[in-house]
């Protein structure tokens, strides 16, 4: 679906977007992210009814973005800032009983609410993890794909981060990205906040990986998938 086609929907507000997953700039890039010096987002319930919002969804298309990925049962994803664990629990449903999925937030009452939705869900086979700013805290060759939604732009150092999870793949493991076009859009950030495609594509050349292939049927975001 194109742009023009997409409902004329009002820039979301602050508190619209994921947490940063990785080292960020605590200054102006919090304030209008909707967030304290230390990254927590100022109202944490309206926070999350954002990520969970239906019209959010209807843009992002998850279970499309999904399918073009081709997981299948037994796969291990990273997933690098899960939020509300909102792609979590698809991820989950797609790897199965026997694949794993390892959900990296740096943010601790949204990683809890993670853990405890999963619980209740009986979808054991996500791993919560508390990763450091910079750094995911997982082995070496233990994924085929990593996951960033929406959650690239946060990172102060996306060369030196995705070299890290470069070294977490197994060999023909993939790094899927998912972020706002740099630009005016009604929906996300200002541009000024924002990581433009090339610029994402020369930090994962220096890291090592290669650009495989891009979808461009998202409205708001560059899709580029790298191994």
């Amino acid at each position: 679906m194109s742009i023009a086609q997409q409902p004329d929907l009002p820039r979301q507000a602050p508190e619209g977007e994921p947490l940063p997953t990785a080292g960020h700039d605590a200054t102006s890039h919090d304030a209008a992210h909707g967030r304290d010096q230390h990254g927590n987002p100022l109202d944490f319930e309206r926070y999350v009814r954002r990520l969970e919002d239906p019209e959010r969804l209807a843009w992002q298309q998850p279970d499309e973005v999904i399918a073009r990925l081709g997981l299948g049962p037994g796969a291990v994803v990273i997933e690098v800032g899960p939020g509300a664990g909102v792609w979590t629990r698809r991820l989950a449903a797609v790897v199965g009983e026997t694949g794993r999925v390892y959900a990296v937030e740096v943010e601790p009452r949204l990683l809890a609410l993670v853990r405890d939705r999963l619980e209740q869900a009986g979808l054991g086979q996500v791993t919560p993890v508390l990763g450091l700013a910079g750094d995911p805290l997982l082995p070496p060759g233990s994924a085929d794909l990593a996951l960033l939604v929406t959650s690239y732009h946060h990172i102060a150092d996306g060369g030196d981060y995705l070299a890290r999870l470069r070294r977490c793949l197994r060999p023909g493991g993939r790094v899927a990205i998912i972020d706002f076009h740099r630009r005016e859009q009604p929906v996300g950030p200002p541009p000024e906040h924002l990581v433009d495609r090339q610029t994402v594509i020369e930090a994962a050349e220096a890291a090592g990986l290669r650009l495989l292939a891009e979808h461009d049927f998202l409205p708001y975001h560059y899709f580029l998938i790298f191994g």
